[in-house]
C-alpha cells in the first residue's frame, strides 16, 4: 500500500500543502484547531514523511532522542549528562530537545525524532497531552521511557522520584520548624512532578493542626518566575506574609531567595525557604538552600539502561517503573526554629 503523500493530507484536511507543511515544520505557528484538523488527517492517512521512509530503508539511527522540560534548568543537563555516559557504551548518540513546557513543541520534537529513525526515546512529558502519541510511537517500533514520571499505565518503562513523599517530607519538615503560614510556589500544575509535589505538602499540611497552605502557580519555574513571585510575596503586610515557602524546583527557589534579600527580609528569620531538586548551586547559594535531592545522572543512566534493554530484545519485553526515594537536605535556608511571636505557635 503506497504511502499516501502530502497532497492527499491537505485534501482530506481541507486545508493547503502550506499548513500541513506548516504543522510538520513549525507547528506552534498554526492556529491549535487548524493544526488539530490537519494531525487527526495525518493519523488516519497513515502519513509518513519521505525522510522517515528513507531512514526506514536504510535502518534505524544510532541516536537516542531525550525530550526534557527545560535545558536551562542544571537538573536537566545532569541528568542528559548521565543517560549520554551510557548511551557512549553502547555506540549510540543522545539528541537532546527543548519543550520548554510546551506540549506543541514537545509534540514536534517527537515527530521529528520518529521521522529521524531514532533507537528510542526518553522524555520528561510536558502532561497528558501527548500520552496517545507516545503509545503510538511505542506500537510502530519507537521504544519510549518516561524518565523523572511513572507510568500508571504500564505503557513504557519509567523512571522516577516518589515526589508526593517528597513534598510531605518538606511540609513535615516546616512544620516542625514551628511554621503555621506555608506557600507553595510552582506551576504549572499540569506538570505531573509539580502536582505531586503540591499534594505532597498538602496532605502533610492536612494531617496538623492550624496550618495553612496556599498555593501560588506560576507559568513555568524558572529563577525570574521565583524572583516575581517573592516580590509579590515580600510586598504583603509581615501579618498576612507566610513564613515558608516550598518551592517546586531549585531555580524558583534561588530567585525567591534573590527577591527577598532585595526586599530585606531575612531568610530563614523571617520567611524559610526550602527547594526541590538539590542542583549544585543549592549548596553554594548566599543563604545555604535547603531542598530535597534527587539523583539526575542516576534517573539518565537508569532510563537508559532500561532503553538498551527494550532496543536489545523487543520481543516478549516487559515494562519496568523504577522509583527512587527522595531526601531532604536541611540548610540555613529553613534550618531555624520559626517563633511567629504568639499568633500560632503557643503552648
Amino acid at each position: 500500500m503506497a504511502t499516501p503523500s502530502i497532497k492527499e493530507v491537505a485534501r482530506h484536511a481541507g486545508v493547503s500543502v502550506g499548513t500541513v507543511s506548516n504543522v510538520l515544520n513549525k507547528p506552534w505557528i498554526v492556529t491549535p484547531p487548524l493544526r488539530e484538523r490537519v494531525q487527526r488527517s495525518i493519523e488516519a492517512l497513515g502519513f509518513v514523511r519521505n525522510e522517515a521512509a528513507r531512514h526506514l530503508r536504510a535502518g534505524r539511527s544510532r541516536t537516542i532522542g531525550l525530550v526534557v522540560l527545560d535545558v536551562s534548568n542544571p537538573f536537566f543537563t545532569d541528568l542528559a549528562a548521565g543517560a549520554e555516559e551510557l548511551a557512549a557504551d553502547h555506540d549510540t548518540v543522545v539528541m537532546l530537545c527543548n519543550s520548554r513546557t510546551d506540549p506543541v513543541r514537545e509534540r514536534h520534537h517527537l515527530d521529528q525524532l520518529e521521522q529521524q529513525r531514532v533507537l528510542g526515546i526518553l522524555i520528561t512529558p510536558v502532561g497528558t497531552h501527548n500520552n496517545k502519541l507516545l503509545t503510538a510511537m511505542a506500537a510502530r517500533g519507537t521504544p519510549v521511557v518516561l524518565v523523572d514520571r511513572a507510568a500508571p499505565s504500564g505503557d513504557h518503562c519509567a523512571v522516577s522520584i516518589d515526589d508526593h513523599l517528597g513534598g510531605r517530607r518538606v511540609g513535615e519538615h516546616l512544620i516542625e520548624r514551628g511554621h503555621r503560614r506555608i506557600i507553595f510556589i510552582g506551576g504549572p500544575l499540569t506538570i505531573q512532578q509539580v502536582a505531586d509535589r503540591h499534594e505532597g505538602i498538602t496532605a502533610a499540611v492536612a494531617a496538623a493542626d492550624g496550618v495553612s497552605l496556599e498555593t501560588l502557580e506560576l507559568p513555568s519555574m524558572s529563577a525570574e518566575q521565583g524572583r516575581t513571585a517573592g516580590d509579590a510575596i515580600a510586598a504583603r503586610a509581615p501579618e498576612s506574609r507566610p513564613t515558608a515557602a516550598f518551592c517546586a524546583n531549585d531555580m524558583v527557589a534561588l530567585g525567591f531567595l534573590q527577591a527577598m534579600a532585595a526586599r530585606g527580609l531575612a531568610v530563614p528569620g523571617d520567611m524559610a525557604i526550602v527547594g526541590y531538586d538539590d542542583i549544585e548551586f543549592a549548596a553554594t547559594a548566599a543563604v545555604p538552600l535547603s531542598s530535597v535531592r534527587q539523583p539526575p545522572d542516576l534517573l539518565g543512566r537508569t532510563a537508559m539502561e532500561l532503553l538498551q534493554v527494550e532496543v536489545e530484545a523487543p520481543e516478549g519485553h516487559r515494562h519496568r517503573q523504577v522509583i527512587f526515594q527522595p531526601e531532604l537536605v536541611i540548610r540555613e535556608s529553613s534550618a531555624l526554629a520559626h517563633n511567629s511571636g504568639g499568633s500560632a505557635h503557643d503552648n
